[in-house]
């Protein structure tokens, strides 16, 4: 059995989203100054790394909030899918080409994106590869449950509702921010435990990949 951590490490050199609150992570108790115990104070996004959307974040008032997505679904199995370093949008028309298992219900997508974080690039990219509107309603239409993408969103970066509104009125997990560098393409067990987050938008999640 191997163990693959698919999770960022989050740190003060994790790039976020242009607008969301930088990763600060301050020791304000230190035992080498004489207090008891070290402590550390963390302020950032909930959207921060390795993450979930609930779908109150695009959907608002009435759907569910981050402590009430279903365990059920972020456990289980998944499949890493490859797609090649050309792809620059995962379409409709990309994903008609691709050769997924069938009764697959988690689907992780591999890209070009994973090269950023094998590189530790800190600046945020706004090129990166996501799921256009038109692909999230093919895995939709083909009983998707959660999509898991090797960036810090499902979607692109100047077109970021319409992809999200269609997954998540779906019920459709939409899991962000993988490290997929380390990860062959094919079946494993996901295990994607997020923050229990009251009333929250989304939250980070620690994230793991067991291959079978």
């Amino acid at each position: 059995m191997r163990i693959y951590d698919i999770t960022l490490t989050i740190s003060s050199g994790l790039p976020v989203w242009p607008g969301d609150t930088p990763v600060s992570l301050e020791r304000i108790s230190r035992i080498e100054a004489g207090d008891e115990s070290n402590i550390t104070k963390l302020e950032t996004s909930v959207h921060v790394g390795t993450h979930v959307d609930a779908p109150y974040h695009f959907l608002g008032d009435g759907f569910n909030t981050a402590e009430k997505l279903s365990l059920k679904m972020l456990t289980g199995r998944a499949y890493v899918l490859h797609l090649p370093d050309d792809v620059n949008e995962i379409t409709a028309a990309v994903l008609q080409k691709v050769d997924v298992p069938p009764r697959t219900r988690r689907l992780l997508f591999r890209t070009r994106n994973s090269g950023y974080w094998a590189r530790r690039v800190k600046e945020f990219q706004e090129g990166f590869v996501a799921l256009s509107p038109d692909g999230a309603q093919h895995l939709v239409d083909r009983g998707i449950k959660l999509v898991g993408v090797d960036y810090l969103s499902v979607a692109p970066f100047h077109q970021s509702a319409p992809t999200h509104e269609i997954l998540l009125r779906a019920g459709v997990i939409a899991l962000e921010g993988l490290d997929l560098s380390e990860v062959s393409q094919g079946r494993y067990t996901l295990y994607c435990l997020p923050l229990k987050l009251a009333g929250a938008d989304g939250a980070p999640a620690r994230t793991i990949l067991i291959g079978v």
